[in-house]
């Protein structure tokens, strides 16, 4: 790709000369001379996906998430990405009329607004959360979702959804990213992700997770020898479906939304979503999927190549890490040295874990500098990032949104000269 004057910190994209084109290349070719496998590939497809990659993914995921535990096909199903399978949950398992609320633990991505938009969800049925130093204050949420049920619902108008056997529709839904939120870099600890489960079960609530950055971690300390080896904390959906592993009827309360678009391309357009059995069944009975096939049949044939020639990991581990790490630490570096004398701050409490990772860093402005103001100024000097008040949950418009002492900067998708370049001309708009 061809420089470009703008250096962009704004979109959250992986770094594209890390692509893996040789092994896509090589992956595509084998498919493509086996007609078993190029005929399943371009056919249509099971509703749940293409099952030998079902089959290599959920024993990938169980290995690196729940080591010892016996992998589940049943559990995962084959996605169009992250996006596109948050808009099949909304769509098989909420209804504007019987969902009360959908929570976003805020500051939050803000693409996702949107989607919950088009489901139906919007003014007070979206509503935004505060994260504090554990990633989301139960207080606050337990406390809202209290007051909305205390306030009689919608009884006068038919839902608009048919019951289905397929399908649950939950009271509420409740959307974090756990681990290496975006924008703020923040991990939820055990007890949080536990509290927080609770609580949905409590309440009728869904928990979509947004589990795309868990592969991308690294030590904060620069040095510290990179492995990936396995989470070092259970997903949300874990600890729900290990409480629910007697009881094959449940639709349990969590979804873990994964995604190989920060792994391999986002343009391969092929994720999973693991859940209970009965959750992933009636996720796979959308009508986009009954009627289509499964999302991305053919991408998911070469993905499963990569994955049966064990090169997912070791990409993982012997190149996005190490890469993204160092492309980190390099950028933190440059923040301290060209922003810090000028008043800019990073949260040291993220920075400082024993584990960071993920795609960004979330920056505290100087007092008296308005981040819309210093984004204009940025823009004229060829540097671009996202300001702190698109990260809230959308308000009406005379309310002031939070988060304006903040922006928001990628560290993966430039290379090294230009987000080198990129903070020191933030420092020149800002002087």
């Amino acid at each position: 790709m061809a420089e470009t004057t703008t250096i962009d910190l704004l979109s959250g994209w992986p770094a594209q000369s890390l692509f893996p084109t040789n092994e896509l290349s090589s992956a595509a070719v084998a498919v493509l001379k086996s007609p078993e496998t190029y005929r399943a590939g371009l056919n249509y497809g099971d509703d749940e996906g293409y099952l030998p990659l079902r089959q290599n993914l959920s024993g990938y995921l169980a290995d690196f998430y729940t080591p010892g535990r016996k992998a589940s096909v049943d559990r995962v199903c084959i996605t169009g990405g992250a996006s596109q399978n948050l808009a099949c949950i909304l769509q098989v398992f909420t209804d504007p009329l019987v969902t009360r609320t959908v929570w976003i633990i805020e500051p939050s991505y803000y693409l996702t607004f949107r989607i919950f938009e088009d489901a139906g969800f919007h003014g007070d049925k979206l509503r935004g959360v505060p994260a504090d130093e554990g990633g989301v204050d139960l207080g606050f949420l337990e406390t809202a979702m209290k007051q909305v049920e205390s306030t009689p619902a919608e009884t006068s108008k038919q839902p608009i959804k048919a019951c289905q056997p397929h399908r649950k529709i939950y009271r509420h839904i409740i959307y974090c990213v756990p681990t290496f939120s975006n924008p703020t870099g923040l991990t939820m600890p055990l007890s949080k992700r536990q509290e927080l489960l609770q609580l949905a079960r409590k309440h009728d609530a869904l928990l979509i997770c947004d589990d795309v950055y868990d592969f991308l971690r690294w030590p904060s300390r620069p040095g510290v020898e990179v492995k990936q080896a396995t989470a070092t904390l259970p997903r949300i959906v874990d600890l729900d479906i290990l409480d629910d592993e007697q009881d094959a009827t449940s639709f349990g309360n969590c979804v873990s939304n994964g995604s190989f678009s920060k792994i391999l391309g986002p343009g391969c357009r092929v994720g999973w979503a693991e859940s209970t059995p009965r959750f992933i069944h009636g996720l796979t009975q959308a009508g986009s999927t009954r009627s289509g096939g499964a999302p991305s049949q053919m991408m998911s044939t070469i993905i499963n190549v990569l994955l049966e020639r064990d090169f997912l990991r070791a990409h993982i581990e012997k190149t996005l890490i190490p890469e993204y790490s160092r492309r980190y630490n390099l950028f933190l570096a440059a923040i301290k040295n060209d922003l810090y004398p000028l008043g800019f701050r990073l949260n040291e409490a993220v920075i400082n874990s024993e584990t960071v990772g993920g795609f960004f860093v979330w920056l505290r402005l100087p007092d008296g500098i308005d981040c819309q103001q210093l984004a204009a100024r940025a823009a004229e000097h060829g540097v671009s990032f996202s300001i702190g008040p698109t990260t809230a949950v959308p308000r009406p418009l005379e309310v002031d949104l939070p988060f304006k002492n903040f922006i928001r900067l990628c560290s993966t998708f430039e290379e090294d000269h230009r987000l080198l370049e990129g903070v020191r001309r933030i420092a020149l708009a800002a002087g």
